[in-house]
C-alpha cells in the first residue's frame, strides 16, 4: 500500500505514476501510448462528467454525437486547424484485412482494399461538425446552435503519461454557432467561467482565468480562453480551454444564414473542451505521500464504514446497528460503503482507503456498540474523533463540506505563495529553476521573445490573466516597452 509509494520529494513523476496504478485508477495497455481506465478511475470521470453535463445543460446546450472518422478533404478545409494537428493524426488508409498467403494463421492489409480517400481519426471534431452544420443552419431562426458531445479523440503522442497525455483520451467538446460576433465571444467566455466554477467548486482546484498568447492559441482560433492550475511540483496545468473561432470555420465550410434583414451572413463560432487530464490535475493538486486525496464532491466513495469484529455475531450486530444509518446517508446523497470483507484485517482496509483517498472513514467495533460511539477519521488531515452514533449523519455531512473547503483553501494558499513578480531576467530564471510556480513578468508581445524565453528556461506563457491591470513596464528579456504582466511557468 502507501508504504511502498515513492515520496513526492524524492521523485514527483514516479510518485504520480505509481499512485495511479496502486490506487487502481488506470494502467498502461497493450496499445502503445493508450491507457485502460479502471472502474475506480472511471467512477471519478463519471462524477466529473455528471456535474459538467448538468452545467452545460443549464446554459442551454444539448448533447449529440458525430463520427470518429473525418475525410481528409474535410480535415484540410480549415488550413490553420489542419496544419496544427497534422503531425498528431492517425490515418485510416484501408478498409479490410485478409489472410496472409506467406504466413499461415496471420493477417495482412488487403492491398486491393485501399480507401479512395483517407480517413483521419478525429483529433478534434471541428471539421466533421462544421460540414454537418452547413445542412442544419439556413436562417437566423436556427441560431444559436449549442451542441456538445462526449467522445474519445486520438492525438498520436510519442511521450505519454497516464491521464495527462495519452494517444487516445476521453473528453467533451462543445461546438456552437451564433449570429453575431458578440454572442460568440459571450459564449466562449461563459464556458471558460463554467470550467473555472467546476474546477474550483467541485475539484477544489483554484485556477487562473486568462487568454492565451497568439502562439499558444488553438489552431484555427482567433482567441483561446484558458483556466490554468498549479500542481504541487510547481508546474502549471492547462485544465480547460474555450475558443472563439471567429468566422474561420464558417467560411471554410460555407456555413451561412439568412439574417432578419434577409442578408446572407457567415455564422460565428466557438469550441471548448476538457478531458480526462482533469483526473491528473485532481491527483497532483491534492494527493500526498500516503496516496490519493479526493475532494468529497467527486469521490466515488465519500464515506467508508469498516466494522471491527470477532465472529459473525459481532459483525451482524454492527450491521444491524449501522444499516439504518447507511440508508440515511444514501437518502441524503452521500455515497457510503460498508466493507465487511473477511479477507482483510481492519488495518489493511484502513491503508487501502487511505491510498484511494476516501474522504471519511468510520470504524465501529463491539466496544463502540456498547458505548454508542464510532471513530471518524478524515483523509485530508488524518484527524480522528470519537462521535456519538446518533450524531454521525450530521457530523459527517458537515465534515464532508469542511474537507471540500479545506482542500480548496490549501491549494489556493499554495498557488498564492507561488505567484512571483519579477522585473529582471536573472530573477525570472532563479524563480523558474528553484521556486517554480507562476512568474508574473512583463513581455513585449512578440512571438520571438516568447520563443527565446521558452528556449532558455522551458517556461511558456500560460495566460494573460483576465484581471490583469495595465501597467507600463519593460519586457523581462528584451527591455522593450510592455503594457501588462503575463504569467509564465513550466507546464505539463
Amino acid at each position: 500500500m502507501s508504504k511502498h509509494l515513492t515520496k513526492r520529494g524524492e521523485d514527483y513523476s514516479k510518485w504520480y505514476n505509481e499512485l495511479i496504478v496502486k490506487a487502481d485508477l488506470a494502467e498502461t495497455s497493450a496499445v502503445r501510448g493508450c491507457m485502460v481506465i479502471k472502474p475506480y478511475g472511471f467512477a471519478i470521470w463519471e462524477n466529473m462528467q455528471a456535474e459538467l453535463d448538468r452545467m452545460f445543460k443549464e446554459t442551454g446546450h444539448q448533447n449529440a454525437y458525430f463520427p470518429l472518422f473525418v475525410p481528409k478533404s474535410l480535415f484540410e478545409a480549415e488550413e490553420k486547424n489542419a496544419e496544427g494537428f497534422a503531425k498528431e493524426c492517425a490515418v485510416v488508409t484501408h478498409y479490410r484485412l485478409q489472410s496472409d498467403p506467406d504466413n499461415e494463421g496471420k493477417l495482412r492489409v488487403d492491398p486491393d482494399a485501399k480507401l479512395e480517400e483517407e480517413l483521419v481519426v478525429r483529433p478534434t471534431s471541428e471539421a466533421i461538425i462544421w460540414n454537418t452544420y452547413k445542412g442544419w443552419i439556413q436562417s437566423h431562426r436556427d441560431l444559436p446552435l449549442l451542441i456538445n458531445q462526449w467522445a474519445n479523440v486520438v492525438r498520436w503522442e510519442m511521450r505519454t503519461r497516464l491521464f495527462l497525455r495519452t494517444a487516445e483520451f476521453l473528453w467533451q467538446e462543445g461546438h456552437t454557432a451564433h449570429a453575431t460576433k458578440g454572442e460568440a465571444l459571450f459564449e466562449a467566455k461563459q464556458m471558460q467561467e463554467v470550467y473555472a466554477t467546476f474546477a474550483e467548486e467541485f475539484m477544489a482546484m483554484p485556477v487562473v482565468r486568462g487568454a492565451k498568447s497568439e502562439s499558444e492559441r488553438f489552431a484555427g482560433a482567433d482567441e483561446t480562453y484558458t483556466i490554468e492550475a498549479l500542481m504541487q511540483d510547481g508546474k502549471a496545468l492547462q485544465a480547460g480551454t474555450s475558443h472563439f473561432l471567429g468566422q474561420n470555420f464558417a467560411k471554410a465550410f460555407d456555413v451561412k444564414y439568412t439574417s432578419r434583414e434577409g442578408k446572407q451572413e457567415y455564422v460565428w463560432a466557438t469550441s471548448w473542451g476538457v478531458s480526462t487530464r482533469l483526473i491528473g490535475g485532481l491527483i497532483m493538486t491534492h494527493s500526498d505521500d500516503a496516496g490519493l486525496v479526493l475532494p468529497p464532491k467527486l469521490a466515488p466513495i465519500q464515506v467508508v464504514i469498516v466494522p471491527i469484529y470477532k465472529g459473525e455475531d459481532q459483525l451482524n450486530a454492527i450491521y444491524d446497528k449501522i444499516s439504518g444509518l447507511i440508508a440515511e446517508f444514501k437518502a441524503k446523497g452521500i455515497s457510503v460503503k460498508f466493507d465487511d470483507r473477511d479477507t482483510m484485517r481492519p488495518g489493511a482496509k484502513f491503508a487501502e482507503y487511505e491510498l484511494k483517498g476516501v474522504p471519511v472513514r468510520v470504524a465501529i467495533g463491539n466496544r463502540d456498540l456498547q458505548n454508542g460511539t464510532a471513530e471518524v477519521a478524515r483523509r485530508d488531515t488524518f484527524e480522528k474523533q470519537t462521535v456519538q452514533q446518533d450524531q454521525l449523519l450530521d457530523h459527517i455531512s458537515s465534515l464532508l463540506e469542511e474537507i471540500q473547503e479545506n482542500l480548496y483553501k490549501k491549494a489556493l494558499d499554495y498557488r498564492e505563495e507561488h505567484i512571483t513578480e519579477v522585473n529582471s531576467f536573472e530573477e525570472f530564471k532563479e524563480v523558474i529553476k528553484n521556486k517554480g510556480g507562476f512568474v508574473s513578468a512583463h513581455w513585449d508581445g512578440t512571438i520571438e521573445t516568447e520563443d527565446k524565453i521558452k528556449d532558455l528556461t522551458k517556461a511558456t506563457i500560460r495566460c494573460i490573466p483576465n484581471d490583469v491591470k495595465d501597467e507600463d513596464g519593460k519586457c523581462v528579456l528584451t527591455g522593450n516597452a510592455s503594457q501588462r504582466r503575463v504569467l509564465f511557468a513550466k507546464a505539463y
